[in-house]
């Protein structure tokens, strides 16, 4: 395992184990800054497309901040798989992200590329779909936000973030939904 404590992005190596996996999910909790988990079961590649699911909750439009910078520094194309829901949400969501990437692309004039494919499940299953679908777009990082809270169900069966993590092919990125998130500079 190696951490990163001088930089802006953590780094989590470890086995591809639930219990040690779920020890450093732990760590994190109170982390400001994204943490990235590779384990001994994925292959790092270059960044050349970053899939970022978008579910119905409000601290998912933080990760087009995150996305935006990662795809600027690396010319990594975005993808922004929105959860397959009834209400708008997640729509509202897409929405404020891709503003977000017009943004920027206006402001500095370098170019981001980005699409918005629509998932097959809704936002409570988001997470598991977009690990398990490696294949279909062929991303080589996955961007998620954590758990707000743990309930029941996380503490028998294990969090969302670490199921993604034990499926993934690639590194997972994960940000904490906090009001006082990290934020990047230029």
């Amino acid at each position: 395992m190696i951490w990163d404590d001088n930089e802006d992005i953590k780094r989590i190596e470890c086995a591809n184990r639930a219990r040690v996996i779920q020890t450093y999910l732990d760590e994190s909790r109170e982390e400001r800054r994204p943490y990235v988990f590779i384990t001994d079961t994925m292959k790092i590649k270059p960044l050349h497309r970053i899939l970022v699911p978008v579910s119905m909750l409000e601290e998912e439009v933080y990760k087009a901040e995150l996305s935006t910078y990662l795809a600027r520094k690396t010319g990594a194309h975005l993808i922004l798989l929105k959860a397959h829901d009834y209400g708008s949400h997640a729509q509202r969501n897409v929405n404020k992200m891709v503003s977000h990437i017009r943004g920027v692309v206006e402001r500095t004039g370098e170019a981001v590329s980005y699409e918005v494919v629509e998932a097959k499940t809704d936002s409570f299953s988001l997470t598991k779909e977009a690990a398990e679908r490696q294949r279909d777009f062929q991303y080589d990082l996955l961007l998620l936000t954590a758990s707000r809270e743990y309930g029941l169900d996380d503490w028998l069966f294990g969090p969302p973030e670490r199921k993604a993590i034990q499926r993934a092919l690639v590194p997972v990125m994960l940000v904490n939904p906090r009001a006082d998130l990290f934020s990047l500079c230029d």
